[in-house]
C-alpha cells in the first residue's frame, strides 16, 4: 500500500510539473514582484535560512557553461523541475551556473546545487532543495520507541568504502540486521530488502553517506527511532552541518567500535534516547512549513542574480536578505 501511494504522488509530481510547463511562463514572471514582498515580511529564521544555502556576499559574473533559464537540462528530470519551480518566476534568459547530482568538490564559480561538502570556503556551492522527491520524503511514524524492536538495522548499497567497514564491524553482533540488498554485493554483506516502514520497527537506524549525503538521514530523523551515524561531511537543504551530536542524533566513532556500547546504554537510559528523538523530530518539522520553504527557495535565486549582476535589487527585498 505504502509502494502505491508512494508512486501515485511521483505521477502527481510529474503531472503538476510538466503542466506548469505548458502554461505561460510570463504568468508566473508577472508574479514574482508579489510573491518577493511576501517573501520579505518572513520572519528572521527564513532570512538566517537563506543566506545559509547561499552565502554569497560578493558580485560574480556567470560562468562560461552557464546556461540561461530557458534551456535548463532536462536530465535528471527531478534536479529540472525542482529548479524550474522557481526558476521560471525571471527572466528566462538569465544564466544559471549549475551541478546536477551528486557534487562532493566545491564548484570553481557560484553554482546551484543539491549539496556541497561541510568545509570553510564552500560559498561557491549555493543549495537549492534539488530532488527533494526522493530526499525529503518523511512519512509520519505512529510506533513508540518503546515499542520497536530493540535492536540495530541498516540497508543501503556498498558505494562508499565507510559502508563496507560498518558492515565488516557489526555484521556479526547479534542485535544488527544490516547489510545490503544488492545481489551483485558479496555473499556475507547480503540481506533482504527492507521498506522504510519495515525498517522503522527497530529501536536504532544507522545512517551511513554513500556518494554525498545518506539520503536516508530525514526519514529516520522524522521516525520515533534513534539515528546513530558518523558526523556528517556533507550537506543539503537540509543543512547537515546544523544538525548536533547527542542532541539530534547519536555520533558513532570512525570505526564503529562503540556501536554495542551506544545501543547497551540507550536500552538502559530509554529516556534519553526519546529526548534527542524528539530534538530530531522538531529540526524535520521546520521544513515541513510549505509557505517558508517557497520564500526561501525564491530569495535564495533572487540573490543569486542579483550578485551575478543580471537583476537589479528591489530596495526593499534587498534590506530584507542583508538583514
Amino acid at each position: 500500500m505504502a509502494t502505491i501511494l508512494r508512486n501515485s504522488v511521483k505521477l502527481f509530481y510529474y503531472m503538476r510539473n510538466a503542466a506548469r510547463d505548458i502554461v505561460p511562463q510570463a504568468l508566473f514572471r508577472s508574479r514574482l514582484a508579489g510573491r518577493l514582498r511576501q517573501a520579505r515580511l518572513s520572519d528572521g529564521s527564513v532570512r538566517e535560512r537563506l543566506n545559509y544555502y547561499n552565502k554569497l556576499q560578493h558580485t560574480f559574473a556567470p560562468g562560461p557553461d552557464a546556461v540561461p533559464i530557458s534551456r535548463l537540462p532536462f536530465s535528471p528530470s527531478m534536479y529540472y523541475y525542482d529548479l524550474k519551480e522557481f526558476a521560471r518566476y525571471f527572466d528566462p534568459e538569465l544564466l544559471i551556473d549549475l551541478e546536477f547530482g551528486d557534487v562532493i568538490e566545491v564548484p570553481n564559480v557560484p553554482s546551484i546545487v543539491k549539496d556541497r561538502p561541510i568545509q570553510d570556503g564552500n560559498s561557491n556551492a549555493v543549495l537549492l532543495k534539488l530532488d527533494k522527491f526522493r530526499h525529503f520524503h518523511m512519512p509520519a511514524d505512529r510506533m513508540r520507541f518503546a515499542d520497536k524492536r530493540p535492536a540495530v538495522v541498516w540497508r543501503g548499497d556498498l558505494n562508499n568504502p565507510i559502508r563496507t567497514l560498518f558492515l565488516e564491524a557489526v555484521r556479526d553482533l547479534p542485535f544488527c540486521d544490516v547489510g545490503t540488498p544488492k545481489r551483485t554485493a558479496a555473499a556475507q554483506y547480503r540481506k533482504p530488502y527492507l521498506t522504510i516502514d519495515q525498517q522503522r520497527h527497530y529501536r536504532y537506524i544507522v545512517s551511513l553517506e554513500g556518494n554525498d549525503v545518506a539520503t536516508n538521514l530525514k526519514w529516520i530523523m522524522s521516525s520515533n527511532s534513534l539515528c546513530l551515524m558518523p558526523p556528517p561531511t556533507y550537506e543539503t537543504w537540509f543543512a547537515e552541518k546544523q544538525i548536533e551530536a547527542n542532541v539530534h542524533y547519536v555520533p558513532l566513532e570512525p570505526d564503529f567500535a562503540d556501536l554495542a556500547e551506544k545501543v547497551r546504554y540507550f536500552e538502559q537510559h530509554p529516556t534519553e534516547a526519546e529526548r534527542i528523538i524528539a530534538a530530531a523530530n522538531a529540526y524535520c518539522r521546520k521544513f515541513c512549513n510549505e509557505q517558508a520553504e517557497q520564500a526561501i527557495s525564491l530569495l535564495v535565486l533572487y540573490k543569486y542574480f542579483v550578485l551575478s549582476g543580471q537583476v537589479e535589487p528591489d530596495p526593499e527585498v534587498w534590506r530584507y536578505i542583508q538583514g
